[in-house]
């Protein structure tokens, strides 16, 4: 028995297209753009950053569209109205829109770092490691049980690659971005792989997405704190427990609150800039990319 009624209307080609993309989530693709490069110490220019977003969009949004590809006899059982089962697209199609984002992704790094200082074989070849851990984790993730992992790493290696184009190989304080966030990711991937039966069997992956804040209590403590980063550690704070407590079964709506914590992934920019690397308007660039996201999740849902 499926978990929901399949689609009886059919959509225009674009809508299906945004939905295939997860276009709702990009803002949070975007804050990861600025943070891993303010975690170097350099400047980036606006063209420069500017189009380093949109490339690591189009590895994020080939990702997407690849999920769904690879899921397709999934979601025939369990969500018989997501595009491909629905018939609103072609497995073939999404395949290949799939592996051609990856590729646009590929092609915009090289273009960023020819503006930046010449190509750059470490943003090149983080870019060709993002590509392969995308394309692997969609394939495994059903039957993987390291999958939040990898789904972390790919996260991760966004802030090394913005760093990589503004200032050559990471430094360690961007090593540490990256852990952190990766660590959010994973439980928060953790709790999605649950997402289909809208129950929460294990709560581990809980305890992952508290690793900012034990982050930004240990910045506080180890130097005096930002302005900003206690605000912006209680924001974190009510937003993860308030999307978190639709996992609880008097709220349970596991698909809201992972939307909720996919938003999420901006505040943890925001605490990362706040406590290492404070950036003029970084806390309203992390609250702006959490409400864009949660905006855009009302017409284009976010899992």
């Amino acid at each position: 028995m499926s978990a929901e009624p399949p689609r009886t209307t059919r959509r225009p080609r674009w809508r299906v297209y945004l939905d295939l993309g997860r276009v709702s989530n990009l803002p949070t693709v975007w804050t990861n753009c600025v943070a891993g490069a303010a975690l170097s110490g350099a400047a980036l220019e606006t063209p420069v950053l500017l189009l380093l977003a949109a490339a690591l969009s189009c590895f994020y949004t080939g990702g997407m569209f690849l999920n769904d590809a690879f899921d397709h006899r999934h979601d025939a059982r369990t969500r018989p109205r997501r595009p491909i089962p629905s018939g609103e697209a072609g497995l073939v199609e999404v395949y290949a829109l799939g592996f051609g984002f990856l590729a646009l992704g590929q092609s915009g790094l090289y273009a960023v770092s020819v503006l930046q200082a010449g190509p750059r074989l470490e943003s090149l070849g983080m870019g060709v490691i993002l590509g392969v851990l995308i394309v692997y984790y969609n394939y495994r993730h059903k039957t993987d049980p390291h999958s939040p992992v990898v789904m972390s790493v790919c996260r991760g290696l966004i802030y090394l690659i913005a760093a990589s184009v503004a200032a050559g190989f990471p430094s360690g304080q961007v090593w540490i971005g990256a852990l952190v966030l990766a660590c959010y990711v994973a439980g928060l991937t953790g709790l999605a792989a649950q997402e289909d039966l809208n129950r929460v069997n294990a709560l581990w992956p809980a305890l992952l997405l508290l690793a900012p804040m034990a982050f930004g209590l240990y910045a506080a403590l180890w130097d005096p704190p930002q302005p900003a980063l206690l605000p912006l550690m209680a924001c974190f704070l009510f937003w993860t427990l308030w999307s978190g407590s639709f996992l609880t079964a008097r709220r349970r709506n596991v698909p809201r609150a992972v939307a909720g914590l996919i938003a999420g992934i901006s505040l943890v920019d925001g605490v990362l800039l706040a406590a290492v690397s404070p950036v003029p308007g970084g806390p309203l660039l992390a609250l702006a990319g959490l409400l864009l996201t949660r905006l855009l999740q009302r017409f284009v849902p976010g899992t």
